[in-house]
């Protein structure tokens, strides 16, 4: 059992959410990097259609679509694809156009466009995604462009319009704010109730998936506070909907390729290595605020099962500092580090526990794998007075970790932290891959290659940190 498809041989590039009305389900297309070592015989280079949702379940078609990513429509009966390729010499890249009756088998319609030189660079026009304007009453295609007459600063999410799918007209940017050095890739647009929003990922300058919201398609465009949806460790993605919920589906990225020749020595480990293009697929739901920002949850299908299966009490036992036990909970209290330790760590399944702080505490967290010396392991650190969650490996702990990360944060993404509330902390442990959800509203992804069997448990740093309640729950091999 797999709780985030990774397909055989290979990694989960971009994907391309579809919902099919004629069979009342998602069936997701993707781009699918082989690994080096896949079997030559079963390599199948471009587009995959996924149908099925749960991961064990799915089942994978190639459809020979050869290009970069792009969108799915459906119109009186017919699907539209449009895709992206290149040209290597000079660089170009093009908008291509193929229709199909049943999702599989695809012919190309149409002539492949660029962009107007005078708007936009012709080194970078891709990931289209259209959509039906319902405010502009025409069809809208948004490409990942970079525009033209400023610094390289210039990444931008470009436009064009159309009454028929077949005859395009190229305008200017519908969003350029001139801060990433790289087009805004894998655009993606959608109105949910009064708002709509605008999603885009970018590797430079800040690796992530971002979002941006307007009362209109036309924006004025207004950046929140937390722009981002996950950690670093997801990338690529793009939202559908069933008609009910609305699901954001990325991938977070794999290690070991070494693709730019700067990993460590293998010594090292494999939590220190470059991250890969593409991984396993992971899905979230949307979560839509009174203020109209978005929160991040498990999907339906993940819930359910949180949900569903048994969650056995965790018992802390204190490893360090002072600590009082009340009723199921348990209290710390340090002027220095204070730690508990409880359950082994599951192959799979989910901690969950309800924490609060008081104070000023300068941080706390969640060890992961952790040893008796407190020091081999991981720590999902939270730390109020920076407001951010940040992921810390082991290696950290030691001079070689040191030498190998001089800076002070390994990964990290903003977290609004209130003192003196209830937060409902959830972790889905999956073999190497784990993933916060902090209340069901927030979300952080994470990879734990070098992971040896250990405890899990909580620490407070210079600070009061009460644990009310832990739980452990077993999914697969561990259940």
């Amino acid at each position: 059992m797999s709780l985030y498809y990774t397909p055989e041989h290979a990694k989960v590039g971009d994907v391309i959410p579809f919902f099919d009305r004629r069979s009342g389900r998602f069936e997701n297309f993707y781009l699918k990097n082989w690994n080096p070592d896949a079997p030559r015989e079963q390599v199948v280079h471009g587009w995959h259609r996924l149908s099925g949702a749960w991961p064990d379940r799915i089942t994978e078609t190639p459809v020979h679509i050869l290009g970069g990513t792009g969108s799915v429509v459906e119109v009186d009966g017919t699907y539209h694809l449009f895709y992206c390729t290149f040209d290597d010499d000079p660089q170009r890249q093009w908008v291509r156009h193929a229709i199909s009756e049943d999702l599989t088998h695809w012919h190309e319609v149409g002539e492949a466009f660029g962009p107007d030189p005078s708007i936009y660079e012709p080194t970078d026009w891709r990931d289209p995604f259209v959509f039906w304007n319902e405010d502009e009453r025409c069809w809208w295609m948004l490409v990942a462009a970079r525009r033209r007459g400023v610094s390289a600063r210039n990444g931008c999410v470009g436009l064009c319009v159309s009454d028929d799918l077949l005859h395009w007209r190229v305008e200017r940017p519908l969003y350029a704010p001139d801060i990433h050095p790289a087009a805004y890739e894998c655009p993606d647009m959608f109105r949910m109730g009064d708002w709509w929003y605008l999603v885009f990922s970018n590797y430079t300058d800040g690796f992530a998936t971002y979002y941006r919201m307007a009362r209109s398609p036309l924006g004025p465009w207004v950046r929140p506070a937390i722009d981002t949806f996950d950690s670093r460790a997801f990338y690529a993605a793009k939202t559908g909907s069933d008609g009910h919920d609305r699901y954001l589906f990325g991938w977070i990225p794999t290690r070991g390729e070494n693709t730019w020749g700067f990993d460590p020595a293998p010594e090292y480990g494999a939590d220190y290595r470059t991250w890969n293009w593409g991984g396993s697929m992971v899905v979230h739901r949307l979560v839509q605020h009174a203020d109209g920002t978005l929160g991040t949850a498990p999907c339906a299908d993940l819930a359910a099962r949180m949900d569903a299966a048994p969650s056995r009490p965790v018992r802390l036992t204190p490893v360090q500092g002072t600590w009082r036990t009340e009723g199921d909970g348990i209290t710390g209290h340090a002027e220095g580090f204070a730690a508990v330790a409880g359950c082994p760590m599951p192959g799979q399944g989910v901690l969950s526990t309800t924490i609060r702080f008081t104070g000023d505490p300068v941080r706390f967290g969640l060890m992961m794998h952790i040893d008796a010396s407190l020091t081999d392991g991981y720590y999902l650190q939270f730390d109020p007075r920076h407001q951010r969650l940040e992921w810390r490996s082991g290696l950290r702990m030691h001079e070689r970790g040191g030498q190998l990360f001089p800076y002070a944060v390994e990964m990290e993404r903003p977290c609004v932290l209130e003192g003196g509330r209830d937060y409902l902390v959830e972790v889905v442990v999956d073999g190497d891959q784990a993933h916060l959800y902090l209340d069901r509203d927030y979300a952080f992804g994470m990879r734990l290659y070098d992971r040896r069997p250990g405890m899990a448990g909580w620490y407070v740093e210079r600070g009061t940190l009460d644990v009310l309640r832990m739980g452990v729950t077993a999914f697969g091999i561990d259940a």
